[in-house]
């Protein structure tokens, strides 16, 4: 009986993850983009004193100029319900990018990855790139999904499918100095 209490647990909790990516709701085609994930000075430990995701924006928004914040995702407005629970984020904070142009994200609800992005802190670096891998797995070949992932340490930065690739980078290049 315990076995099967436990095979029902775990497919519970896929079923659960499998829901949980929080790409928004747009069903907008982006074209053939591909997913693109890069782990940026990741280790096995977490830092000594790792930057909460508001932390992590503040920095990056220096390097970034055309973010600005959108959001603090709490417990009680999670659209994913992920924050605090185990080997999820920690802290999230969402932004928006005024590069995305307007009639691209019309109608995207307010904190939606689509307008900008958002940054995902987590307790570990293989609790970001294991999100960061489980997004990639779920999104892949669904263009109105796609998104820039970049992973530095316990940071998880996702960044909207609406920005060119020249323009993501400059989220790759800051993420970079977070880590």
């Amino acid at each position: 009986m315990r076995k099967c209490a436990l095979s029902a647990a775990a497919l519970v909790t896929a079923l659960g993850a499998l829901t949980a990516c929080g790409s928004g709701s747009d069903q907008k085609n982006a074209g053939t983009e591909s997913i693109t994930t890069a782990t940026v000075g990741a280790s096995a430990k977490p830092a000594a004193k790792p930057l909460t995701a508001g932390d992590a924006f503040t920095k990056l928004s220096a390097k970034v100029s055309s973010a600005k914040l959108s959001g603090v995702v709490t417990e009680d407005n999670d659209p994913n319900n992920l924050l605090g629970r185990p080997n999820q984020y920690t802290s999230k904070i969402t932004f928006t990018d005024s590069r995305i142009k307007a009639d691209d994200v019309a109608g995207a609800e307010p904190g939606s990855l689509e307008l900008g992005g958002a940054i995902e802190d987590f307790a570990s670096a293989a609790d970001a790139q294991a999100r960061a891998d489980y997004i990639q797995k779920v999104t892949k070949g669904m263009p109105m999904l796609v998104e820039y992932d970049y992973v530095s340490g316990t940071l998880l930065v996702r960044v909207s499918r609406y920005l060119t690739p020249t323009q993501a980078a400059d989220y790759k290049a800051g993420a970079a100095l977070l880590g």
